[in-house]
């Protein structure tokens, strides 16, 4: 299980991050360069009612949004049953992570794919070279 913490701690390890307020919410967010791949964003009425109606789970713990590439976002959907969730984000490359459903692992890896998605490729290939 992973906790707010590790999105923190795995956002800020990553080259050229800031981290600020995400959105007209003000919830806390992570950039590269101005494009943001990781921010808070806990469940909206509407997307209850969307995950009530095609009768999944909702989530009550720790929500964050995470930018994928768009080519992934099924195999990322698919990667670890019931941590993802899609309502509001269909046509949008991101997804919706339940902090309690994933390891900290898997997190890392689903918010460095999001960093990788997100950065300039110059700065993404030094990193990967780096890696």
């Amino acid at each position: 299980m992973a906790t707010v913490q590790d999105v923190r701690s795995i956002a800020e390890a990553l080259p050229e991050v800031t981290a600020g307020d995400h959105g007209h919410d003000h919830l806390t967010g992570w950039s590269v360069r101005g494009k943001a791949f990781v921010w808070e964003r806990p469940l909206r009425q509407r997307d209850i009612a969307d995950l009530d109606g095609a009768g999944e789970r909702v989530p009550r713990g720790e929500i964050f949004a995470v930018r994928v590439p768009s080519e992934d976002k099924e195999a990322v959907l698919a990667s670890v049953p019931g941590a993802f969730h899609v309502p509001h984000f269909n046509g949008f490359p991101a997804v919706l992570v339940e902090l309690d459903a994933i390891a900290v692992d898997e997190l890392r890896e689903l918010i460095t794919d999001g960093w990788i998605a997100q950065a300039p490729k110059r700065l993404a290939k030094a990193f990967l070279d780096g890696a």
